[in-house]
């Protein structure tokens, strides 16, 4: 079954972390956002919970430690090959997380990792995944002050 799209969508998480005005961000090294700025993040293994992907996915990219809070959304990503064909359809949920401790250091399929003014973020300015500023600035609103 080369070829061929998956049948379902995929789900995956992404980490959204804070440090006062500033969000974690790493640039991908693989597709399908290879290059873009965006959440450390990834699939969902078979029995594992949500927070729990979430805190894996951030670890591995990152080395942060964290503790998983709520839900923020929920994306639909459409990945589509040159002649508009569906490739995968991945559903990111987006869990806020805060952080416990760590330094950024790139690992997994992160090229880099850094921490972004929240309002410095534009994607005119920044090549960066679909939603990471809207996001980005939905965690800071429900950041605890």
């Amino acid at each position: 079954m080369t070829g061929r799209a998956p049948s379902r969508p995929v789900p995956a998480v992404i980490a959204v972390v804070l440090r006062g005005d500033h969000v974690l961000l790493v640039r991908r090294a693989n597709p399908p956002d290879a290059g873009l700025w965006g959440f450390p993040g990834g699939k969902i293994e078979y029995g594992e919970t949500v927070a729990d992907a979430a805190l894996r996915e951030l670890q591995e990219e990152t080395a942060i430690a964290a503790q998983a809070g709520e839900v923020l959304a929920t994306l639909d990503i459409l990945d589509r090959d040159e002649g508009g064909h569906l490739r995968h359809h991945y559903i990111l949920i987006a869990v806020r997380c805060i952080l416990v401790s760590g330094e950024p250091l790139a690992g997994d399929d992160a090229l880099e990792v850094r921490w972004f003014p929240v309002c410095q973020l534009d994607p005119a300015r920044l090549p960066m995944s679909a939603d990471v500023d809207t996001i980005a600035r939905l965690a800071l609103q429900a950041s605890p002050a």
